[in-house]
């Protein structure tokens, strides 16, 4: 599970924190950096795919030039704060109640003496508590020609070959982070076999994020057969549910929560194929056998039952973000969906990032996602935003109880509050 992701000088982010439970909740006015927030994770998520810099900042294209990764939002120009020339993410995981790593990347997007273009700088992956599995820096006194395709890294591996730690020097792409390399590199397969479970976590930690921008238009469509995988827009959402309902146990869940998250009296799902094009179309059937199709089916219907295809899944993510997860879902309806999250982020073993402008799910939500909810919050007369614990602000808790934090968000209490507080420190 990913404990926290440290952002310096990435986007309008100085140096911030964010801590993460199990299911957590952000929230902050317009433009304060709840979406920078994604982005960062978006970075992290390029990474595990084995793209380049260049691709996870500017976007990658496949032959006839459909795109394979959209670029960062901002690209190049915006991905650094204001003034800066490089960034950095930091991120923890934690493996077990004893066990904890941590990576961390530094990026430039250009520098004097090396070539004009997005470089790593830094990156280090470090067993807390244990040792420092590899960390490596440019070398600075050797700089490279723009013509050259290799970039020469000092890397400090962790003891392996029975050798207390060593410097290795190795030939490596300039453009790639190390973490996706080790299984290209056989000079350091030895230091793969010995680390590979910490390797491989790490890597998995990050290609198994899952970004969910939800949009009914993109869910209504008929699917082709067999198109198991849920679309960041909600695309295959027929073909999904088909296959959770071809386990009757996950279809009962499926039923018996759409039934709660809607008013609808859901009795089955069905499937209409397409005799033309083969298509798999989605209608959802009453008790009193009026069938519903995906088409006539409202936005909130629609997105409520995108997130159960996500949550519910054979083979969900390891970590879902959903952008204004309150989005087009009534408010009454909204406690029901923080207990759909907890409940599976608990019995899977999944993780959950949200965010949200909805007075009403604060107000919903219970403990545990209270203390797993952090407020982004842009400082005045600045371009530096701020993440802080929505339970360490002062007075968090038993205004909590008093007013309830729909109640404190609408009022903009939680800006005004940070306000003061930073200033005073």
């Amino acid at each position: 599970m990913i404990t926290s992701i440290r952002l310096r000088d990435f986007k309008n982010f100085a140096d911030e924190t964010l801590r993460l439970g199990p299911f957590t909740v952000i929230v902050g006015a317009n433009a304060s950096g709840k979406s920078n927030i994604r982005d960062a994770f978006r970075f992290l998520h390029g990474i595990g795919r084995g793209y380049t810099l260049a691709d996870i900042i500017g976007g990658k294209y496949g032959d006839g030039g459909y795109v394979e990764w959209r670029q960062m939002r901002g690209g190049a120009d915006e991905i650094t704060r204001f003034g800066c020339q490089s960034f950095s993410i930091s991120i923890e995981i934690k493996t077990s109640d004893s066990v904890r790593m941590r990576y961390t990347i530094e990026t430039a997007t250009g520098r004097k003496n090396y070539y004009d273009g997005f470089q790593l700088m830094n990156e280090e992956l470090d067993g807390i508590g244990r040792e420092t599995i590899y960390t490596n820096r440019l070398v600075d006194s050797n700089p490279i020609r723009e013509q050259d395709d290799d970039l020469l890294l000092i890397l400090r591996l962790a003891k392996y070959r029975g050798l207390n730690e060593q410097n290795e020097f190795a030939m490596l792409t300039r453009e790639r982070p190390f973490l996706t390399q080790f299984d290209q590199n056989p000079e350091f397969r030895k230091f793969m076999e010995t680390y590979h479970d910490d390797i491989d976590l790490a890597v998995k930690s990050f290609t198994g994020m899952k970004f969910l921008d939800l949009a009914p238009d993109r869910m209504r469509p008929p699917s082709f057969p067999r198109q198991t995988v849920l679309g960041d827009s909600g695309e295959n959402l027929p073909t999904v549910l088909q296959g959770i309902c071809a386990d009757e146990r996950r279809k009962k869940t499926l039923i018996s929560w759409t039934r709660e998250l809607t008013p609808m009296d859901v009795e089955d799902f069905a499937f209409p194929v397409d005799p033309n094009s083969g298509r798999v179309g989605l209608a959802i059937r009453e008790a009193n056998g009026r069938k519903i199709s995906a088409y006539s089916a409202s936005d909130g219907t629609l997105r409520f039952l995108a997130m159960l295809a996500a949550l519910l899944g054979p083979d969900p993510a390891r970590l879902y973000f959903f952008e204004e997860i309150d989005n087009g879902i009534h408010p009454s309806r909204l406690h029901l969906l923080l207990e759909l999250i907890e409940r599976q982020t608990e019995e899977r073993g999944i993780q959950v990032v949200a965010t949200t402008h909805s007075p009403a799910l604060l107000t919903a939500m219970g403990d545990r996602t209270f203390e797993n909810t952090s407020v982004v919050c842009r400082l005045p007369d600045t371009d530096n935003a701020i993440i802080r614990p929505l339970k360490d602000i002062p007075n968090a808790r038993d205004l909590r109880k008093e007013q309830g934090m729909g109640r404190l968000l609408e009022g903009g209490w939680m800006e005004t509050a940070l306000y003061f507080t930073e200033a005073a420190e």
